[in-house]
């Protein structure tokens, strides 16, 4: 089953079992593939498509909670967490640290790679992870990989 129709039928479930924050959750990801199909791209949106706006609505999630925490409103943030769980059955697997460096150290050597080149090494290994590894935590890797630690 495609990722979209199982959104569309998780929606319908949580529908008949008035899950609220669930229903909340899922139409918010229908509208955004809604809005990619009609406004954006202007075609069906694939399975990968879909992954990509989930992870989008999973990073509003993470930076609300993290806004929220900063502002001491714990209450809101355990609201965004429980959301960005739902989101995150959705979600493609994300890849490990150790996963991570693997490649990121395959990457450097082949490109013989040394601290200036931070760039290219970035580049490629996020045209290799792109949608299975958090930028964020690349970048770490590459960092770290590229000073020597």
């Amino acid at each position: 089953m495609a990722l979209k129709e199982r959104i569309l039928n998780d929606l319908k479930e949580a529908m008949k079992s008035k899950d609220e924050l669930r229903l909340k959750v899922l139409r918010a990801i229908k509208t955004a593939i809604g809005y990619f199909e009609v406004e954006g791209e202007k075609r069906e949106a694939t399975d990968e498509d879909v992954q990509k706006l989930i992870l989008k609505e999973m990073k509003k999630r993470q930076e609300a909670i993290e806004e929220y925490r900063k502002a001491g409103r714990e209450d809101l943030a355990a609201n965004e967490e429980a959301e960005l769980r739902i989101l995150e059955e959705y979600a493609p697997k994300m890849m490990s640290k150790e996963e991570i460096e693997a490649v990121v150290k395959e990457i450097i050597a082949e490109l013989n790679a040394t601290q200036k080149d931070f760039g290219k090494v970035m580049k490629e290994a996020m045209g290799r992870l792109k949608g299975s590894a958090d930028g964020k935590l690349v970048n770490e890797v590459v960092k770290e990989l590229l000073s020597g630690r």
